[in-house]
């Protein structure tokens, strides 16, 4: 199982999934360019000391993250999936990707993911924050394939 950030928005957030990461023994891939610079005092201060604990992969671009991730399957969280959180199905290696803060991903990642799953919330509700998303899907995903560290 691992975790992929694509073009993160906020350092507090990337942070906040680098300590998540390190906590449950999940490799993080982060896709750049991202909307700040990787030694951001916000994610310093967000991953604390987590940060020398987590397996972070840094990818120069959408290109260079599938070239290194060729072959797993890809499951997109986006508020524009119809497969809900309930029925999606996990495997043990998956890769979790999740967008941006501000725009989500672009159609032509959408259309590569092998399922896109979406976490029901009120409907008069926009979106979670990426961070308490990904805590979300993580947590389904190891509960169904046995992931919990131990």
């Amino acid at each position: 199982m691992r975790i992929a950030l694509f073009e993160p928005d906020i350092a507090g957030n990337v942070g906040t999934i680098i300590r998540l990461s390190a906590c449950f023994e999940i490799a993080l891939d982060l896709i750049e360019p991202m909307g700040f610079a990787y030694s951001d005092r916000a994610l310093a201060r967000a991953g604390m000391d987590y940060v020398d604990a987590a397996r972070v992969s840094r990818h120069a671009d959408w290109a260079a993250f599938r070239a290194a991730t060729a072959g797993q399957r890809l499951v997109l969280f986006t508020t524009g999936a119809t497969t809900p959180l309930a029925r999606a199905r996990f495997e043990p290696d998956d890769i979790l990707l999740f967008g941006s803060e501000s725009v989500g991903v672009p159609d032509h990642v959408r259309d590569t993911a092998d399922l896109r799953v979406r976490i029901p919330i009120a409907s008069s509700m926009r979106s979670l924050n990426v961070a308490i998303a990904t805590g979300i899907g993580l947590a389904e995903a190891l509960r169904q394939t046995g992931g919990w560290p131990a």
